[in-house]
């Protein structure tokens, strides 16, 4: 008897045996790709912290020096340090415009679709096609943000060219990308039943009072949720330090992503990239943990909540 023989006459019975199977039949492509594409390589990658490999040659035993020669070497601490800093400044702030957008773009106003479009539309430009235009938008002499800037009378700025200004200019372009955040928000305003406002505006509360009291309270699950997603995309970004400035001018956009890819890809140190990348692993979980448990204290949820 065949193997798609037996699996015929399991699926064809009744009982819990059924059941079983054809729950994990229907899960074998998730499961497969996330035994295949995740599961092997972080357990791979974990072993080459032990090892130094460049891939032309074979693995040598290396014991613990990749682990203190990553607390030894300056560029982790730089690269930590803008990626922290990219996140601290740039996360609020999205939240801030894109809650403020979901906010106007809630309200009955004319074209009202095509605003929601036009701002969720920069999501589903690729992100290499999106780096090509900030570059330009950048640009010190051709740049249209710093001829925008000339109409009021400010010299040229060298944005991309200054280390000073290099992490501020990704800040800002980071803000091109809040339309996910944007829609979420607007999901969640939109389930606000109109009664908690009714009585809230009954009891002499303005717009703002309902604002405070009655919609921001409810949005804190989606606030949450927001925030987690974008410090995890964040200490992630690559694609546009890669692109537009490769890390520098000195070093001032060098992520802690794009230090792991020079060093496994351009250097050929997999065992060492493999400690930066754990690294990197362990900080977001860390970051994470920290949200979730400092959400007790602020996430309102309407059952079993705070």
């Amino acid at each position: 008897m065949t193997v798609l023989q037996s699996a015929g006459r399991l699926l064809t019975g009744g009982g819990p045996r059924r059941d079983w199977l054809t729950g994990y039949l229907f899960a074998s492509p998730f499961i497969l790709g996330f035994l295949i594409f995740i599961a092997y390589p972080m357990l791979h990658s974990a072993w080459l912290i032990m090892f130094e490999w460049d891939p032309l040659r074979e693995p040598e035993f290396a014991g613990f020096s990749n682990i203190l020669k990553m607390l030894e070497d300056p560029k982790v601490n730089k690269s930590l340090f803008n990626s922290f800093f990219y996140t601290v400044i740039a996360v609020p702030v999205q939240l801030c415009i894109s809650f403020t957008l979901a906010l106007a773009l809630s309200q009955p106003l004319w074209f009202r679709d095509y605003y929601r479009a036009a701002f969720y539309l920069p999501i589903i430009v690729p992100l290499v096609a999106s780096a090509v235009v900030w570059q330009r938008v950048f640009h010190p002499e051709f740049g249209i943000l710093n001829e925008a800037l000339g109409w009021f009378g400010v010299d040229p700025i060298r944005w991309l060219f200054e280390p000073q200004l290099a992490k501020p200019a990704f800040i800002f372009m980071s803000f091109w990308a809040i339309g996910r955040q944007m829609v979420i928000f607007i999901a969640g305003l939109g389930n606000i039943p109109e009664s908690l406002k009714e009585a809230a505006s009954l009891d002499g509360a303005n717009a703002f009072g309902r604002l405070r009291t009655v919609v921001l309270p409810l949005m804190t699950p989606l606030i949450f949720y927001n925030m987690v997603i974008a410090t995890v995309n964040s200490f992630q970004t690559f694609i546009p330090a890669m692109i537009m400035t490769e890390g520098g001018p000195s070093d001032a956009t060098l992520f802690v992503v794009l230090n792991i890819y020079r060093n496994a890809f351009q250097y050929g140190r997999m065992g060492y990239a493999s400690t930066l990348a754990w690294e990197l692993f362990l900080i977001i979980v860390g970051f994470t943990i920290m949200q979730f448990v400092i959400s007790r204290r602020w996430v309102y949820y309407e059952e079993g909540g705070n």
